[in-house]
């Protein structure tokens, strides 16, 4: 279940929230009990290796698509 981060407007809290992708424009009222709150726009943090070699090198060919469709 994706976790969004939230702002309460009138404390300043800063929490998160566990909600299913379909509730994720529902309301989240903070842990104080306010109900100003604004969701977050947050970065998402990809776990793995970091380096050079082939797992690192960026995909070859070009156009649209990676080159896969042929419109080089």
């Amino acid at each position: 279940m994706p976790r969004y981060e939230y702002r309460c407007r009138t404390c300043g809290d800063t929490f998160e929230r566990a909600l299913p992708m379909s509730e994720s424009g529902s309301p989240a009222p903070c842990p104080q009990g306010h109900g100003d709150t604004v969701k977050l726009l947050s970065t998402v943090a990809l776990a793995g290796r970091a380096g050079t070699g082939p797992a690192a090198a960026p995909p070859s060919g070009g156009g649209c698509c990676g080159g896969a469709c042929g419109c080089r």
